[in-house]
């Protein structure tokens, strides 16, 4: 979803939205497929608004004309993103998505000593309706979402962690880790104190797999998280 807002105890309100400048960087290009390495603080989508005009795909679309989107990371997550070039690579790319077929890694530092070193979410979601764009758990009227975490290395006060969606709800790593206790660092809608202060959300999409929309062989695509 196109996370351009903060929100209140009144609900959404708007915050400045300051995409970063620079180049593209592109990850893979060939004749059906373009993949690129999001920077934070970037929409992958536009937001509503002239002002939330500026994103991922608008940049793309101005190298790439025929560039079609096939999934969205959030505003403040950085990493590897995949486009179609052709409408037929769009849809074979749209449905490995839909099907769960596509295996998507992230790395985050979460505060807090996570423990144990290995394990799995499994926690229904569903948007926090007065505080849009929030989302919360809810075992009730939400949806499925599981997420497996395996821990890199960690202090007292941090760990790095490799995170695993299972499914693709909005925000779900980022609930489901502050469900565990460990909210990501930087994050501005769930993480609070001196976990939130930081110069940005600690999540980036490190890995990508998934099969060619020309002929159907797996490919792999890395971006090295920043931080």
């Amino acid at each position: 979803m196109s996370d351009s807002s903060q929100t209140s105890a009144t609900g959404p309100i708007q915050t400045p939205y300051d995409p970063p400048e620079g180049p593209l960087s592109i990850l893979h290009e060939d004749h059906e497929i373009l993949v690129v390495d999001k920077p934070t603080g970037l929409l992958s989508v536009p937001g509503r608004g002239e002002h939330l005009a500026d994103c991922l795909l608008s940049r793309v679309q101005a190298v790439f004309p025929t560039a079609l989107l096939v999934h969205r990371l959030d505003r403040d997550t950085s990493g590897v993103m995949i486009f179609g070039l052709t409408p037929h690579a769009q849809r074979h790319l749209g449905l490995q998505f839909e099907k769960r077929q596509t295996k998507k890694t992230y790395v985050a530092r979460v505060s807090g000593k996570l423990e144990p070193k290995t394990g799995r979410v499994d926690l229904p979601l569903i948007v926090d309706w007065p505080n849009r764009p929030l989302q919360m758990v809810d075992h009730e009227n939400g949806k499925p979402a599981q997420t497996d975490w395996r821990v890199l290395r960690q202090s007292e006060e941090e760990s790095r962690v490799r995170l695993t969606p299972l499914t693709g709800r909005s925000h779900q790593l980022r609930v489901h880790m502050l469900a565990l206790g460990h909210p990501i660092l930087g994050d501005p809608f769930y993480a609070t104190g001196a976990a939130r202060d930081h110069e940005r959300l600690m999540l980036h999409s490190e890995e990508l797999r998934l099969n060619h929309p020309d002929g159907g062989r797996g490919v792999t695509f890395r971006a090295k998280a920043p931080f």
